[in-house]
């Protein structure tokens, strides 16, 4: 009678005990472990860490559109014939107002004068500011807002008071506007109210839209007229308008602001600088993106050779676990889990790396935080991703060592 033929048992190593191998394995050589991973957390850390701060200006860019709005349109006097300054007519402010999806206009004069906080100051040293007339709309033209006090009006406007741009303040040594004075041109102004900053960007001469605004004392056209005898003629007109008819506006502005010279009006649209600058901006983060990736590789490229390298290192290791039962799946498995958990182990290292550069870069800026959740999904995801392709090759390698073969070249 003949002896049945017995099945061999599977095996007992469960997917548990591979993973437990596998941290065990990275465990055991801890420095090149750290070392491994160092390059795949340099890759994702740049990769999220430009992805994030990207975002973060791009945020910051569209509070600036939104607080700035898009249909604000700027209209200045270009080059006049021969080359000289060209003026605006004294009632270009009048004339664009009758403009039918024209909202709101104001205007700015400049008055060739310098703002002292006292006659001991010599003239000539005038820091950077300036002095300008104003309508008694400009502020919410512009969207602007009074830090403390008040604004021009009607009374204000015709008599010695000034209001003082944000950084005017500052550089004045203006904290406090009771009884408050300062000099215009020999004669002494009270200083009704201080702005907050028309820009947030006012250190940035290259960025910012309205630096000149924030550094100047506004005083009414009627005084500066009465004591200076400065031009009503407008410097700069800003315009609000139906954002519907935003472009018709533009063709018309040029004519109706200056019938007899509409070729030497010039208007911008102070949004469109912005929209520039976020899509000059993505340029750059292409080029990091790139340059993250590069690390990425090398950092792939790194850990297969530490995987090659620990097969070779491991053989008897190899050879006597698969004297003991192990199949080549079991060591394809642990190899493959090694490169995995050591690549992981950088991809959560580099996700918070880049997020903490981010929030603290962003916040120095005085930027939102925002880190988009595709640059963390995206940064694990591809850290995987590597740690699959680099390990493929030396687990297989490792899985096809036969353990004879292996317990010899120990």
């Amino acid at each position: 009678m003949s002896t049945p033929h017995k099945l061999p048992r599977s095996s007992s190593f469960r997917v548990v005990d591979v993973i437990g191998t596998a941290a065990g394995g990275l465990g055991s050589r801890k420095l090149r472990t750290v070392l491994s991973a160092l390059g795949i957390t340099i890759g994702i850390g740049a990769m999220v860490a430009v992805l994030g701060l990207s975002r973060s200006g791009s945020a910051e860019l569209e509070d600036r559109i939104a607080a700035l709005g898009t249909n604000l349109l700027r209209v200045t006097a270009g080059q006049g014939f021969g080359g000289g300054d060209a003026t605006l007519p004294e009632d270009a402010v009048a004339m664009i107002s009758r403009i039918g999806p024209v909202e709101s206009v104001s205007a700015v004069g400049t008055v060739d004068q310098s703002v002292l906080l006292n006659d001991l100051v010599n003239p000539n040293q005038t820091g950077g500011l300036s002095v300008k007339t104003a309508e008694s709309n400009l502020v919410v033209a512009l969207n602007g807002s009074v830090d403390v006090g008040r604004f021009l009006d009607d009374t204000t406007g015709t008599a010695t008071t000034t209001v003082l741009g944000s950084v005017a303040a500052e550089r004045l040594g203006v904290r406090d506007i009771d009884g408050t004075q300062v000099l215009i041109g020999g004669e002494w102004f009270t200083v009704v109210g201080v702005l907050n900053s028309f820009d947030d960007d006012t250190d940035d001469v290259d960025t910012s839209l309205f630096n000149d605004l924030d550094r100047a004392a506004f005083i009414g056209p009627d005084i500066a007229e009465a004591l200076f005898e400065t031009p009503r003629n407008p410097d700069t007109i800003y315009v609000r308008s139906n954002e519907a008819f935003i472009d018709d506006v533009i063709g018309v502005l040029p004519g109706t602001a200056d019938p007899e010279s509409p070729e030497e009006v010039e208007v911008v649209r102070p949004s469109d600088a912005l929209e520039a600058q976020e899509a000059a901006s993505s340029t750059f983060d292409n080029l990091f993106l790139g340059l993250g990736a590069v690390a990425l590789l090398v950092g792939g490229i790194g850990i297969a050779n530490v995987m090659v390298i620990a097969v070779i290192e491991r053989r008897n290791e190899i050879g006597l676990r698969r004297a003991l039962g192990a199949t080549r799946a079991h060591i394809r498995r642990q190899f493959l889990l090694e490169a995995l958990l050591l690549s992981a182990l950088g991809g959560v290292a580099g996700v918070l790396l880049g997020a903490a550069v981010t929030a603290l870069w962003a916040d120095r800026q005085g930027w939102r935080v925002v880190i988009p959740p595709e640059a963390i999904g995206g940064g694990l995801i591809a850290a995987v991703l590597i740690g699959a392709l680099a390990g493929l090759y030396p687990a297989v390698r490792a899985a096809r060592l036969a353990p004879t073969e292996a317990l010899r070249a120990s």
